[in-house]
């Protein structure tokens, strides 16, 4: 049963490029600015968490996320800063240690790390690591770091990283570690992983019916039981985008999730994505669009029904304006978010 006083609503971005009201597109660096300013409204709204992706392409804005994150801290109080995600495989764990233990210290507190392997490879020939290691390389330093964020010295030898002998990193946190997300796009193998080391989950759900979802957790659950772990209520991130009239949301999703995906697929095969698929996604799937009543039901519907935690949207897929995306923010933070709950709560009383 959803415990509706301890859920959580998130945002996430992957920093795409920002459209001026002209059609035309902001720099990297003005999209970022956008960001900074999309997490101080995030905050003041009161929404939970903001996260930031790592990307390595044209079309996003964001490579080092800790570091727009850092801005963000300098700006909010309460929002939780994390990643969406930092790409563990093609990075150093020391380094991602030493990155979110000084976001911990700079935010108070507020840090928050979603590991994942990478959806988006570019980092790998970027970095100097070959796709053939993919597996091998998460595996390895995810132990790794599993081993630098209990803060003590570390003896270590690998074969994707360096050695260390009784090495002290540094800075220390002021807290009792830095919370820790694995994000899972859906291989029982990752879900059983996560369940192994501890970690909290979260689940990218970017295309289909979250019902397909429901034996992972049952999965996670027997995982964590096995390994003697906790379970940790499991948290969700779709796309989505929310508008005052439900016309205008379909339309502008629409144009921008359907450019998104469709570049995307340039590089990975897929068929470009149809009005019929994007209304199926819309109405069952994994986009949550639409006026803020209709995306509060859809989102209550996923949480009743995978018992989550925590929710986090995706939003500004494709290059909407920034005017856009604030009011979508609002929209989440002042009308969907007190729906869902308001939602759940009934149900809850009235079983």
């Amino acid at each position: 049963m959803v415990n509706v006083d301890k859920l959580q609503f998130g945002l996430e971005t992957f920093g795409d490029i920002v459209s001026a009201e002209d059609g035309s597109l902001l720099t990297a660096g003005q999209s970022i600015r956008q960001i900074v300013k999309e997490g101080a409204l995030a905050d003041k709204l009161g929404v939970d968490v903001i996260g930031v992706g790592e990307h390595h392409r044209p079309d996003y804005s964001v490579s080092s996320p800790e570091i727009v994150l850092g801005a963000i801290a300098s700006v909010t109080q309460h929002i939780k800063l994390a990643t969406a995600v930092t790409v563990l495989s093609s990075d150093n764990p020391v380094r991602v240690y030493e990155r979110f233990a000084t976001l911990e210290g700079l935010s108070n507190g507020r840090a928050q790390v979603m590991l994942g392997r990478g959806s988006f490879t570019e980092s790998f020939p970027l970095f100097g690591y070959d796709l053939t290691d993919y597996d091998d390389l998460f595996n390895e330093k995810l132990e790794m770091y599993s081993q630098l964020i209990k803060e003590k010295p570390i003896t270590w030898d690998g074969r994707f990283t360096q050695s260390l002998k009784d090495q002290d990193v540094y800075p220390k946190t002021d807290y009792d570690g830095l919370e820790t997300y694995i994000g899972i796009g859906g291989s029982p193998e990752s879900i059983i992983r996560a369940a192994r080391y501890g970690y909290k989950v979260i689940l990218a759900i970017i295309g289909g019916q979250a019902d397909r979802f429901v034996p992972y957790l049952d999965l996670y659950k027997k995982a964590a039981a096995q390994f003697n772990q906790p379970v940790h209520p499991v948290a969700v991130h779709s796309h989505g985008f929310i508008a005052d009239d439900e016309d205008e949301a379909v339309a502008v999703a629409w144009k921008n999730i359907k450019a998104n995906f469709d570049r995307i697929g340039l590089t990975r095969g897929w068929a470009p994505m149809s009005r019929e698929q994007f209304d199926g996604e819309t109405k069952s799937g994994s986009f949550y669009v639409g006026n803020p009543e209709h995306v509060a039901q859809r989102i209550a519907r996923t949480i009743k029904l995978l018992d989550l935690g925590r929710f986090d949207l995706v939003y500004g897929a494709g290059n909407q304006t920034a005017a856009q995306r604030e009011r979508m923010i609002e929209l989440y933070a002042t009308k969907v978010i007190p729906r869902v709950k308001e939602i759940l709560s009934k149900e809850t009383v009235a079983k």
